[in-house]
């Protein structure tokens, strides 16, 4: 009865809990929060010092007793009781404006398509715990499917390839479920890892993660550039320990990348395989959408569409297309009920 009543002065929300990213969606005011999914703890007291990009700034320039990390790993909780206080801190930062005191919104909240019922548990267990009254879970290429307009509750096929921090989602969805699901764990941050491995291997120079980014982000590609690009790489000489720079242009990093994004093909073309011809024979003629921050890797569409012989669509704004979806949701949760991923609670009364 009380959540009922504190739920009026609550602002519904909807979170893409992405390993990288947190976005937060609210009911009638749109995206409010993009934030990183990062949080610093002091160990020695165990108090939080401060959550998403203050935290992000953090990452590689802390004392030993001060750890920044991220509280999700492929996009399922690795840190329960970090990952409730990151929750926790997103939906108190929504309601900061209004008069709630107590807030207790309904949650709809995206998590990847392959977890176990355990990891489904940890998601809805910690969203409860921040404060919600209500979680309704979605998988994430289901609430980017939504989030993009695709007409996912009709008899026609329709492919999404969702390329995130931790996890690449590939799925084929008709008629409101999902048909064909491949979840892996090549992604963003796995081409991060290649390309501190290329440089320890070609050049001993050791990188940080934050460098290696900004180096993905700035000549990263996954087809042959009409005009090339470079950039310097910046670290640690391990044979020396003093400082190195190096200049790399973007042939090298696409060296770099090759396996992993090569894997990422594959896996696409493995869920097409997979998918009965009928809607094959839809998805050959609407394409394949791609959504993520990964999927904005250069060339990464020319490479799918070539290995695939379909067309490849990169989506406006693909970042947000799983957050929007929850927004979508949230807006008529009645009349998009059967997308959703069964939960361990029953539904309040509204």
């Amino acid at each position: 009865m009380l959540n009922n009543i504190l739920g009026l002065f609550s602002k519904d929300i909807g979170i893409d809990l992405g390993t990288a990213n947190t976005l937060v969606y609210v009911k009638g005011r749109g995206i409010v929060i993009n934030e990183p999914s990062v949080v610093a703890v002091n160990q020695k007291t165990g108090q939080i010092l401060s959550i998403g990009q203050d935290a992000k700034k953090m990452v590689g320039r802390t004392p030993g007793h001060i750890i920044a990390s991220r509280p999700l790993v492929a996009g399922v909780v690795s840190d329960f009781e970090i990952t409730e206080q990151m929750l926790k801190f997103f939906i108190d930062k929504v309601h900061k404006e209004s008069f709630s005191i107590l807030p207790r919104p309904r949650v709809v909240i995206g998590i990847p398509s392959g977890v176990t019922e355990v990891e489904k548990r940890a998601v809805e267990d910690a969203t409860r715990n921040a404060g919600a009254r209500a979680v309704y879970l979605i998988e994430e290429p289901m609430a980017a499917a939504i989030g993009i307009r695709l007409p996912v509750q009709e008899a026609t096929g329709n492919m999404i390839v969702d390329i995130g921090g931790g996890t690449t989602e590939v799925a084929v969805i008709s008629l409101g479920g999902i048909v064909v699901s491949r979840s892996l764990r090549t992604a963003g941050d796995k081409l991060n890892e290649d390309i501190i491995q290329y440089a320890r291997e070609e050049f001993n120079l050791l990188l940080g993660e934050k460098t290696a980014e900004d180096i993905k982000i700035s000549v990263g590609s996954a087809y042959d550039l009409d005009d090339p690009l470079e950039t310097s790489m910046r670290g640690r000489d391990i044979v020396t320990g003093l400082p190195k720079e190096i200049i790399v242009n973007d042939g090298q990093i696409r060296k770099a990348l090759k396996r992993s994004v090569k894997s990422l093909v594959d896996s696409i073309k493995n869920a097409v395989e997979e998918t009965p011809p009928e809607l094959v024979a839809d998805i050959m003629r609407r394409g394949i959408f791609l959504v993520g921050g990964g999927s904005l890797l250069r060339g990464l569409d020319k490479l799918v569409s070539e290995q695939t012989e379909m067309p490849v669509k990169l989506v406006e704004d693909p970042l947000t297309a799983v957050v929007r979806g929850t927004g979508v949701v949230l807006e008529d949760i009645d009349a998009l009920k059967d997308v959703l991923v069964a939960t361990q609670y029953e539904e309040p009364p509204r």
